[in-house]
């Protein structure tokens, strides 16, 4: 039988040290409601006592009931001015109401001496009497041996007093720190040996790891391959200085490739939606290339890459996507051949065999776009267009008549105005409409819709999501040519379109026009499979 690992999650806590990582009250509460869904066993609210905020949290978090985790409060080991039932943080801890508590202590001389200003002997006092008195209070109390490698080696005695003073206290589980990232897996697990036969099986060891060094992830599995049963990080690896332990590559690590076994592995195929949820309620952009759980993770661009997975995935995928809620992509650029073309159409509903013409002709399209500036790794709905054209397939929806964008600013201290005027053809009938907007962009895609809209009412449903725009290489500053990235919406999904132009305008025109017709191909599909 495989053994059980524990996932403990701190996002909401040491997640919330990261540099432009901030969560609201609300936002707390989402996300814990999202982990207790993916089934992760500790959810790690925050320090009562520490902000108003996180008191907040621990109430409000009382409202809802959670299947599979257990909520934790955080805090440290007791002043040393106070005794463990007088010290006001230890009281917050349990008056937060959570079921199981953290505390760390320090297990490093140098910070005993240097930050606390105590005498070591006092410091052991504080773990021992702080876990002592917390179990008495609470069910489930973890001892976090601060900088624990790094005391180690430079007072392995000492250490080791701290972990044996927190055993006696009565600490539920020893979790071993890496709190300054800067231990390597070869030294992690040999001193993780040394304590498991200090300790022998009377004591659960945990691992805390920061990712400095690069290694959190490799360190939190080197420590369970070493014996280690509770493992600590955060979602997506956010964390103070360069992040924490990434549980979306830890835990598909432990059950995919180690076959041990945890709670969380039952809903594995949730992990990338629930990654991408937390990076969503923190108003952060996915990392596309972040293993399992990025975009890119399964992304194929290469044509022999390409051929070989179309017949086989694990020609150049060390997992099935699907067992983590992603999917494999086929990418389309100037490396692309006739397999990406031929694996794009079919992922389209595109009929297409390797020996007909358009296929080649897509090819060659493809390359002299590229040449000229354009990137379809981030438009897949603008290359979708380009192959319904190269098909015939492609419906003309409307014509351009003309259009013309006026920028102005009437006073210094005011903002400028815009305004956007618009003809388009559409069935043989001309459309005349202006609207202004939040920049000449804005305007001339309030202008566009405006005239549209009565002849298509399905793009009410549309939004503009994002835009991006880039200067290309080529000619110097303001003649620059510049490439227009635009992602839309609707209620259903969402696409990117792309234009390039020495002329911005021009170049989101095209984005624009690509994102519109796309909703029309999508919403004209819907119909005919209603």
């Amino acid at each position: 039988m495989p053994k059980k690992i524990e996932i403990y999650d701190t996002t909401l806590r040491d997640g919330t040290q990261a540099e432009d990582f901030n969560l609201s009250v609300e936002d707390k509460v989402r996300i814990a409601v999202k982990l207790d869904r993916l089934g992760l066993d500790y959810i790690e609210g925050g320090w009562p006592g520490s902000n108003p905020k996180d008191e907040q949290f621990f109430c409000e978090i009382r409202n809802y009931s959670l299947s599979k985790s257990r909520i934790v409060a955080f805090g440290s080991t007791h002043q040393a001015k106070f005794q463990a039932h007088d010290d006001p943080n230890l009281n917050m801890l349990v008056k937060s109401g959570a079921s199981a508590v953290t505390i760390f202590g320090k297990t490093w001389d140098v910070h005993v001496r240097d930050a606390l200003r105590i005498p070591l002997e006092r410091n052991l006092e504080l773990i021992e009497d702080s876990i002592a008195w917390l179990k008495s209070q609470v069910e489930i109390v973890f001892y976090d041996a601060e900088h624990f490698f790094d005391g180690y080696k430079a007072n392995r005695d000492y250490a080791i007093r701290t972990l044996q003073r927190a055993v006696k206290g009565g600490a539920s589980c020893l979790v071993l720190c890496d709190t300054n990232g800067g231990t390597l897996p070869y030294e992690l697990t040999g001193i993780i040996g040394q304590i498991k036969s200090e300790f022998g099986e009377k004591i659960r060891l945990g691992i805390h790891c920061h990712n400095d060094s690069d290694v959190a992830v490799a360190n939190s599995l080197m420590a369970v391959s070493a014996g280690v049963t509770h493992v600590q990080g955060t979602m997506n690896g956010f964390g103070e200085r360069c992040g924490n332990a990434n549980l979306c590559s830890i835990i598909p690590g432990l059950i995919l490739k180690m076959g041990f076994t945890c709670v969380a592995g039952e809903r594995l195929s949730e992990l990338m939606n629930t990654s991408r949820f937390v990076s969503e309620i923190a108003n952060l952009p996915p990392n596309k290339y972040q293993p399992y759980v990025g975009a890119s993770a399964f992304a194929h661009k290469g044509g022999v890459h390409v051929s070989a997975v179309q017949r086989n995935p694990e020609t150049y995928e060390h997992i099935r996507p699907e067992l983590v809620g992603n999917m494999q992509r086929i990418l389309i650029s100037d490396l692309a051949g006739k397999s990406n073309i031929l694996a794009k159409a079919k992922q389209f509903g595109m009929d297409m065999e390797s020996h007909d013409p358009v296929v080649m002709a897509i090819v060659s399209q493809l390359k002299e776009l590229e040449a000229h500036g354009f990137q379809f790794e981030g438009a897949e709905a603008s290359f979708e267009l380009l192959m319904r054209r190269a098909t015939g397939a492609m419906r003309k929806y409307f014509d351009l008549v003309g259009f013309r964008v006026i920028d102005q600013k009437l006073k210094e201290d005011d903002p400028p105005q815009a305004e956007a005027t618009i003809m388009v053809r559409v069935g043989g009938q001309v459309e005349h409409t202006a609207a202004v907007g939040n920049g000449p962009v804005n305007a001339l895609d309030n202008a566009l819709r405006k005239a549209l809209e009565k002849f298509f009412p399905q793009l009410k449903d549309m939004s503009l999501q994002d835009y991006k725009v880039r200067v290309l290489p080529g000619r110097p500053g303001t003649e620059a040519k510049v490439r227009v990235l635009i992602e839309s919406r609707d209620r259903k999904e969402k696409w990117g379109t792309v234009g390039v132009s020495n002329d911005i305008i021009e170049a989101s025109w095209q984005a624009l026009v690509d994102g519109i017709c796309y909703k029309l191909i999508r919403s004209e599909k819907e119909h005919s499979t209603d």
